[in-house]
């Protein structure tokens, strides 16, 4: 009996511990400054501080599948520019 209570509560225990655990994400850990050209990104997605990585950034991913990682479009002009060209592709190829 203290065998089956032992044994529930330590699978008790486990779930809890895989219900807590948060999702990994692949974060950018630095930014770069560098300008990049448009037509070499297909891809982006934005990075936001607090909701699983430590910075904002920017992630733009090139024609070779590379993930690049440059500062938060907030602020920044031309990665906001990057990013509404993209944006117009996508809508365009719907």
């Amino acid at each position: 009996m203290a065998s089956r209570v032992a044994a529930l509560l330590l699978l008790g225990i486990i779930c809890f511990m895989f219900a807590a655990a948060e999702v990994p994400l692949d974060c950018c850990l630095k930014v770069s400054q560098r300008r990049l050209q448009s037509k070499n990104i297909v891809s982006y997605s934005v990075q936001d501080a607090g909701k699983g990585c430590d910075i904002s950034a920017t992630v733009f991913v090139n024609k070779l599948g590379k993930s690049l990682c440059v500062v938060h479009p907030q602020g920044n002009p031309w990665v906001q520019n990057i990013i509404n060209i993209l944006d117009k592709k996508k809508q365009a190829n719907q």
